[in-house]
């Protein structure tokens, strides 16, 4: 009776949100841009990308056989690109939440996030995307996404992009899930590690082949998004981490990856002398994609550190931490891209020698389309923060709405 009074109030909770009239690599600007609807790259709501918007974006964020009317501006100088109108567009998540813990707390979390977004053409060659968050979890985040990427370098058939950006976007992006639970093996580092999958600084180069064969190779600080030290370096030493994925089309409903990550990073304790610790991780992934109806991502991830330094402890050195995990996600549209409802499920597993590491959860998700461009959804987690779906576990349910314009 107590969970259904609970239950009850975050039902008019998120009744109350989607009344709010005030996702994403494609966002509602690049819709403005061409005059289209988001439906030609989402499928079937924002922020998943279909076939058709992953190939948008790799062009630059451009359809190749169309010109967007009046995009620059004439200048009368062929060398000079101006955007008539600068692209924005701006992405508001708000829920509310019932965690069924100890704690028992009823939660409103409106915004949860609240984004400015832009990107688009430079020029025939040039892009550039990136989001400002104004507000994440009550708080500024700033800068996450944000790189320029040049298409088609020298002619060579490759992608190469310089900024900050996830290093597991090669594989899948976590910008672009439907859950509000994230994918844990991406995050996951031992002790006092900054060195992850998540955001960092680098460069990345890409090239597709005509077997359906994509190589992703990146070069990456191994720093996270930190602040600059002393002499501008955002780097914390001297070494540079190196990741590769190859992704094979097998059909037009399966492919594969694997990926393999390599690097240094110098690990530093107030009472220990600074040593190097070397980090590896590697994995498969598998995506089968039944005509944007049901899609399966599947990913597992093996990282090893040879030394960590215990954070809390810094005397305390652990050698050679393995830390395995990763994540099962289905997502469930019955009329594809056509569909006004979707039920993704997601399966979290992360389990390492350093215990702080070990989680599991299951989540189930639900979302319905109010317009292509905002949806009500309701989300329910059940998660083991210790050993593998072992021990003590709690539930959370979240309801709220997910709209860009």
């Amino acid at each position: 009776m107590k969970y259904t009074k609970h239950f009850s109030v975050l039902v008019l909770g998120m009744l109350f949100m989607s009344g709010f009239s005030p996702e994403l690599y494609s966002i509602p600007a690049f819709a403005r841009k061409y005059q289209i609807s988001c439906q030609v790259c989402h499928s079937p709501a924002m922020p998943r990308l279909k076939a058709f918007g992953d190939e948008f974006a790799g062009n630059g964020f451009r359809l190749t056989d169309y010109e967007s009317p009046r995009y620059f501006i004439q200048t009368g100088d062929d060398r000079l690109s101006l955007l008539r109108e600068l692209p924005l567009a701006i992405r508001f998540d708000g829920f509310a939440s019932y965690n069924f813990g100890d704690e028992g707390s009823a939660d409103f979390g409106a915004p949860f996030v609240l984004k400015i977004l832009s990107g688009g053409e430079i020029s025939d060659k040039l892009s550039y995307y990136f989001y400002f968050l104004f507000n994440e979890r009550g708080s500024i985040a700033g800068v996450e996404d944000a790189f320029v990427m040049y298409h088609d370098f020298l002619g060579s058939g490759i992608n190469f992009y310089i900024g900050q950006f996830q290093v597991s976007d090669p594989l899948f992006k976590g910008e672009l899930r439907y859950t509000l639970e994230p994918y844990r093996i991406y995050s996951a580092k031992p002790g006092i590690s900054t060195a992850d999958l998540k955001y960092d600084r680098g460069v990345i180069m890409e090239k597709d082949f005509s077997t359906g064969t994509t190589v992703v190779g990146e070069i990456v600080n191994g720093s996270g998004l930190g602040e600059a030290r002393a002499s501008y370096l955002f780097d914390k030493d001297k070494y540079k981490n190196f990741f590769l994925r190859i992704q094979q089309a097998i059909g037009k409903k399966i492919s594969v990856g694997f990926f393999g990550y390599t690097g240094k990073e110098l690990n530093e304790g107030f009472s220990v002398n600074p040593f190097t610790s070397n980090i590896r991780m590697f994995g498969p992934d598998l995506t089968i994609d039944l005509d944007e109806r049901f899609v399966l991502n599947v990913q597992w991830v093996k990282r090893t550190d040879s030394d960590v330094l215990v954070s809390g402890y810094p005397s305390l050195v652990t050698t050679e931490v393995s830390t395995t995990g990763g994540f099962a996600e289905m997502i469930y549209s019955p009329k594809g891209d056509m569909s006004k409802w979707y039920l993704t499920g997601l399966i979290n597993w992360v389990e390492s020698d350093y215990n702080p590491l070990d989680y599991s959860a299951a989540t189930l998700h639900f979302g319905y389309l109010l317009r292509r461009n905002m949806r009500v959804v309701t989300e329910y987690t059940q998660s083991w923060p210790g050993h593998v779906f072992e021990g003590d576990s709690y539930g959370k349910i979240n309801a709220g709405i997910v709209t860009a314009f």
